[in-house]
């Protein structure tokens, strides 16, 4: 198969054999709907492929409507959300996932992740396993999910994650669980690479 190339930045091959950009734009913060718009254009304005947001981050429709009046073919993004916690079970994950299309606009999403491992998260993998071999989404995976958590996940899947998407930074490197994740054929991604998103992450002391 030939891989996939996302304006010319390197990919990542996932264990299905989907190809990701190395690098992605989040927008977790990013409340004001036209802000977040804009930003999310010139992210890709910028060569920014991948764009990563969630259904409790509520904006959306926002990054729905910069995917439109961006210019780029849906084809050449990739557009990852999250199903959020008070929707993770098998009766509600499926209707979640609509929502979040419907707001983004598009007719399937690139990647889709249970955001936290908590309520009935296998269930919602059982309804994630069906989208995914309906072909709505293109590949799903997990955030946050300790050593733990993703044996149990495991025990229940048929379809394994593709990723999980983990806190990561210089001075919190969590490299068991990066190790087992490689272990398993499991993509490490990290959010907040250059250390957690509070207003005074980069204050220097007095």
């Amino acid at each position: 198969m030939q891989k996939k190339t996302y304006a010319g930045q390197p990919v990542i091959t996932l264990n299905n054999g989907v190809d990701i950009p190395a690098l992605g734009f989040g927008v977790w913060q990013m409340e004001d709907q036209q802000e977040c718009e804009n930003a999310v254009i010139k992210a890709i304005e910028t060569g920014y492929r991948m764009i990563d947001t969630a259904s409790i981050y509520q904006n959306e429709t926002a990054v729905g409507n910069a995917v439109k009046n961006s210019g780029i073919n849906r084809e050449e993004l990739f557009i990852t959300s999250k199903l959020w916690v008070q929707d993770t079970s098998y009766e509600k994950a499926k209707g979640a996932f609509q929502r979040t299309v419907d707001r983004l606009q598009l007719d399937y999403l690139d990647m889709y992740l249970i955001h936290w491992p908590y309520a009935d998260f296998t269930g919602a993998w059982r309804a994630m396993e069906e989208l995914y071999q309906e072909g709505k989404i293109k590949a799903i995976g997990v955030c946050n999910f300790p050593e733990d958590k993703m044996e149990e996940l495991k025990a229940a899947a048929t379809i394994l994650p593709v990723i999980n998407q983990i806190e990561l930074h210089p001075i919190f490197q969590q490299k068991e669980l990066q190790r087992y994740n490689r272990e398993n054929n499991i993509i490490t991604q990290p959010w907040s690479p250059l250390e957690t998103a509070t207003p005074d992450c980069w204050r220097m002391p007095n």
